[in-house]
């Protein structure tokens, strides 16, 4: 192996046995030549290959049972692949399933000086780093309490202190950071941070999108076990969430076109491939809302809400800090009366984060006729953290003296918001805080 490569990844495929029924487990041992096959075989990997170099972040992606943990716990020698190989060069530290290999019976000292030894440390190693273990893992005196009495949250804790202090030159992280609670998560985050600014090489399996894009040097897509394209993480992410939210029969087809760009080292033209705008923004067909709710219609019929850039480009993905326009039109059945019109951003939990109306009440439009058409504009400037969200439309007239949705929209249009690296806003919003911070005087 090149002493620039950290692993190297050629031809590996998977293959596991599917038994239809417990018994023929038994027969496949005792009569493996009687002519028939008493298993099925599911394969999980095939033919992947890749290379992750010295110092590299490398995330891997991909919708669930594409292989992504098989292929990380191959890389880690917990499973044996059924064809290919995989070079290793360098102490790994795998935060797979955490305390997989902590014996119950033990206490927590005594596992992480069991556990620390599986991963390559000395007894003299493990004393030197037991206290910033200990301090890590922040489960006071039940260190020395056996851990089948340690709760899932003592557990995860110990596990993932041991295994982030033998100081690795390979970390290999499944979703075993999506436990605990989100103090401990931050603080997870912030040491795999420090590794990777360290100089270790980092290869994680990770569903928060924004994370890849923020912290990778490359991406590695995986679907049905295939390699389907790597290269820059958002040429990658913008792919996997175009095959995410695709409607299920567009799937094979969208599929397929990623592997066919990954194979010729080119985009293929299309209609609906992504055209970038000025500002880095850009369209992604595979970016659509699974998840609209209409309201019964009162005579008004909304049309065709999408975001667009100031330009009149049509964009999904956008950039902070841009000004955008959300737009759609409302067609009139009948005449109504005070309209007015709204929208509303919303997280993926559904948390309402801002919006806005066209008017006041009572100040909307006195009268529109049957047979009319309204379009709505609503300028915004993006000041959302990164992330995915949804945004509501919303039509109101007065029936009689009550105001009324005519028609409403919810989670009309799902967009998404391209990463900062510079962000210093924290939370969902971003409100434009300027921070000073004065040392007025030095203690003695």
């Amino acid at each position: 192996m090149s002493s620039d490569l950290a692993i190297r990844v050629e031809d590996v495929s998977k293959a596991f046995a599917i038994y239809d029924k417990p018994h023929y487990r038994l027969l496949q041992q005792l009569f493996p030549n009687a002519g028939r096959s008493w298993h099925r075989e599911f394969h999980a990997l095939r033919n992947v290959s890749f290379d992750v170099h010295r110092g590299e972040t490398v995330g891997i992606v991909g919708r669930n049972g594409s292989g992504k943990s098989t292929l990380l716990q191959i890389i880690c020698g917990t499973l044996t692949p059924s064809a290919g190989s995989v070079q290793v060069h360098g102490r790994v530290a795998a935060l797979l399933e955490l305390g997989a290999g902590f014996n119950p019976e033990f206490s927590g000292r005594e596992n992480v000086y069991l556990n620390a030894t599986v991963l390559g440390l000395t007894r003299n190693e493990i004393d030197a780093r037991f206290d910033a273990i200990a301090g890590f893992a922040d489960i006071g005196e039940f260190m020395d309490q056996p851990v089948k009495s340690y709760s899932s949250g003592m557990y995860v804790r110990l596990a993932f202190a041991v295994a982030i202090n033998v100081t690795p030159d390979i970390l290999v992280v499944d979703e075993a950071l999506a436990v605990g609670d989100e103090a401990f998560q931050r603080k997870c985050h912030a040491r795999i941070e420090r590794l990777r600014n360290d100089g270790a090489t980092i290869l994680f399996v990770s569903h928060a999108a924004g994370m890849v894009v923020e912290l990778c040097n490359r991406a590695v897509l995986l679907d049905r076990g295939e390699l389907l394209t790597l290269g820059s993480p958002r040429h990658v992410v913008s792919r996997y969430h175009k095959m995410l939210y695709a409607p299920e029969h567009r799937v094979d087809e969208i599929r397929a076109r990623i592997r066919a760009d990954s194979d010729v080292g080119v985009e293929l033209a299309s209609s609906d491939t992504e055209k970038e705008s000025t500002d880095g923004s850009y369209f992604d067909p595979g970016l659509q809302s699974q998840s609209v709710l209409a309201y019964a219609s009162l005579g008004a019929h909304i049309d065709d809400p999408h975001i667009e850039t100031t330009g009149g480009q049509r964009v999904n993905v956008l950039c902070p800090g841009g000004e955008y326009i959300y737009a759609y039109r409302v067609r009139f059945e009948r005449a109504a009366v005070g309209v007015r019109c709204g929208m509303l951003f919303k997280t993926t939990t559904g948390l309402e984060l801002a919006g806005g109306v066209s008017a006041i009440v009572g100040e909307g439009i006195d009268l529109v006729a049957a047979d009319s058409v309204v379009t709505v504009r609503f300028r915004f400037r993006c000041q959302l953290a990164p992330g995915a969200y949804f945004a509501n439309a919303g039509v109101l007239g007065l029936e009689g003296e009550t105001e009324q949705y005519l028609d409403r929209r919810i989670d009309a249009v799902m967009f998404r918001v391209l990463p900062k690296t510079d962000r210093l806003a924290t939370g969902h919003v971003d409100l434009g805080v300027s921070a000073e911070v004065r040392l007025d005087e030095q203690e003695e």
